[in-house]
């Protein structure tokens, strides 16, 4: 099963939101190669931000990838 960590420097930008559609992408992008033979229920993207004890978000997998985005606690 790919496993595909995204260690990123956290912006305001970078919302519940936008990680639902770069996990999107990313998941489209590694099932399309036909030779690695990955099939989307295989996949799991997981985002990091490189901030001490900044709490993980959850991940994505071609189960959630296109369920609304829930708002995040503050």
């Amino acid at each position: 099963m790919p496993f595909i960590m995204v260690n990123w420097l956290p912006k305001a930008c970078r919302n519940a939101a936008v990680r639902k559609e770069v996990a999107d992408a990313i998941i489209k992008a590694v099932t399309s190669v036909k030779s690695a033979d990955i099939s989307p229920d295989k996949v799991v993207v997981r985002f990091a931000e490189a901030v001490d004890g900044f709490p993980l978000p959850a991940g994505h997998t071609h189960l959630n990838v296109n369920e609304p985005v829930k708002e995040e606690k503050k």
